[in-house]
C-alpha cells in the first residue's frame, strides 16, 4: 500500500522522475524529450566516417592542435657586463 514507501525505501532501478531536455541530432535536427539526468541539451555524437575527407581532416585538426614551436632566448653576447658591475657582490 502507499504506507509502505515512508517505512522503508522503494526497490527500483529507476524512478520516475524524467527531466525536460534538448535532443540535438547530428543532422542539426533537434527534438524535445524526457532524460534520466537533469541536463538542458543533449547532443549525439558525429560519425566521422560519413564526414568528406577535406572535413575530417580539419576536424582533426581542430581536436589535436599542432604543438607550440620553441622560442629561442636571447643569448647575452651583445651586454656590456661593466654596465652592470655595481649590482655585484664584493
Amino acid at each position: 500500500n502507499s504506507n509502505r514507501a515512508s517505512i522503508s525505501h522503494l526497490h527500483r532501478q529507476f524512478y520516475g522522475r524524467l527531466y525536460p531536455i534538448l535532443l540535438v541530432k547530428t543532422d542539426g535536427s533537434t527534438v524535445h524529450l524526457r532524460y534520466k539526468e537533469p541536463k538542458r541539451i543533449l547532443m549525439l555524437p558525429l560519425d566521422s566516417n560519413t564526414l568528406p575527407e577535406a572535413e575530417r581532416k580539419a576536424r582533426l585538426r581542430r581536436q589535436f592542435p599542432a604543438k607550440p614551436k620553441a622560442v629561442l632566448e636571447d643569448t647575452f653576447e651583445g651586454i656590456d657586463l661593466d654596465t652592470y658591475k655595481r649590482f655585484w657582490k664584493q
